[in-house]
């Protein structure tokens, strides 16, 4: 009895260590696995072959999509006749500044109206109230208060990123765990200690997320803008180019709008993974 009570031990023992291999490897395939390089470039690749196969299939209308190469031509053209860097330059100067001016006050209100009551009451409603107002909607009326010129641009391109950036930061504010806060209490630090130390760790998250929808939505703004009253932009140019019928250079302008877009999504995305790097995610 005592012989086979111990072979039955000794056998099941080897088999402990395969079932714990076994359960991790079925534990890791729950995870998406390492990140592939430069994956946020295969989707564009993607269409950009697909775009190419149809047009030299003949399977598209090139008076309505024109092929990727009349499209580079076309912006090889326009370059080197020096109108298309101008409309960039223009276009990413309005952009910068009203994203610099939305994303500052977007920060601001957040932190005023996550950190205090007052300021909770005061701001809170405001913004959302303000986020039910279609923000385009608002272009006739800042027309008349501001004029037709830059500043009206800027104006609704601001309100545009403000709102993104405000709603995120404040929920992830909100979200703090009030233990953190008991704790803080505890250790007697300083309102700004406080601050430098629980607040914007914590907040950091939401704030990204937020900052990445600004960044989108002061593209978008963008187009919509530089079709009012504007003499340059890549707006402007797209505008004109429908007027006379130009579907390249309206692929043109939406191309440079894609790139500007999607490398400045990828730009707050490195940035985010650096300041947040002590996080451990899916993502990471």
């Amino acid at each position: 009895m005592t012989t086979t009570t111990h072979t039955t031990t000794t056998a099941a023992a080897p088999l402990a260590p395969v079932q714990e291999a076994h359960q991790v490897r079925r534990r890791r395939r729950l995870a998406p696995g390492k990140r592939l390089p430069a994956a946020r470039l295969v989707g564009p690749a993607v269409v950009l072959a697909v775009w190419v196969v149809a047009s030299a299939a003949g399977l598209l209308d090139t008076g309505a999509i024109p092929a990727p190469w009349t499209v580079l031509e076309t912006g090889t053209r326009l370059w080197s006749a020096g109108t298309l860097p101008d409309d960039i330059l223009t276009s990413l100067q309005r952009a910068a500044g009203g994203f610099a001016i939305g994303l500052t006050a977007g920060i601001l209100l957040a932190l005023a109206s996550g950190l205090t009551r007052t300021g909770e009451a005061l701001i809170d409603g405001t913004v959302n109230l303000n986020r039910a107002i279609p923000t385009l909607g608002l272009i006739p009326l800042f027309i008349l208060w501001l004029g037709i010129g830059e500043t009206f641009k800027i104006a609704i391109i601001a309100i545009v990123v403000y709102i993104p950036v405000y709603l995120n930061t404040h929920a992830a504010l909100s979200g703090i765990d009030s233990r953190f806060v008991e704790l803080a209490e505890v250790q007697g630090l300083s309102k700004l200690r406080f601050v430098r130390q629980v607040v914007i760790p914590g907040a950091l998250p939401g704030f990204f997320v937020g900052l990445r929808l600004g960044v989108t939505g002061s593209w978008l703004g963008l187009v919509v803008l530089e079709q009012i009253n504007a003499t340059s932009g890549l707006g402007y140019m797209m505008f004109q180019a429908q007027n006379y019928g130009q579907t390249d250079v309206i692929l043109v302008g939406l191309v440079v709008y894609g790139v500007f877009g999607l490398i400045s999504d990828s730009a707050v995305r490195l940035i985010e993974r650096r300041v947040l790097s002590w996080r451990r995610t899916l993502s990471s």
